[in-house]
């Protein structure tokens, strides 16, 4: 079995989403200091398990299971958005204040 289109689309929705909010889940890393030696690392692993949960959880929807082909087809789509993923946990902080140069 593969993963649907559906199913399909909504993980890549999931993706976009939690790249969208990257920030939110980097700030989420950084209160775990001193516990976690890497933030980006930290912040990728709870973005890509929320992504996880959300697959299992939309399969449940449907009130099926996913086979190991499907959770494999999903690592490769994990794998191929890691460094979108990563990209959007390492970009500097944007500050919604000007300053005098920009006025």
């Amino acid at each position: 079995m593969v993963i649907s289109k559906e199913n399909k689309e909504f993980i890549e929705n999931l993706i976009e989403y939690y790249i969208s909010e990257s920030e939110s889940y980097k700030q989420i890393a950084e209160n775990f200091l001193p516990e976690v030696e890497s933030i980006p690392d930290t912040a990728f692993g709870i973005i890509t398990g929320c992504v996880y949960s959300g697959f299992l959880q939309a399969y449940q929807n449907q009130q099926q299971s996913p086979s190991l082909e499907d959770i494999d087809e999903f690592n490769q789509i994990i794998k191929k958005k890691a460094i979108l993923i990563k990209k959007s946990i390492s970009k500097p902080i944007e500050s919604d204040v000007k300053t005098k140069e920009q006025e």
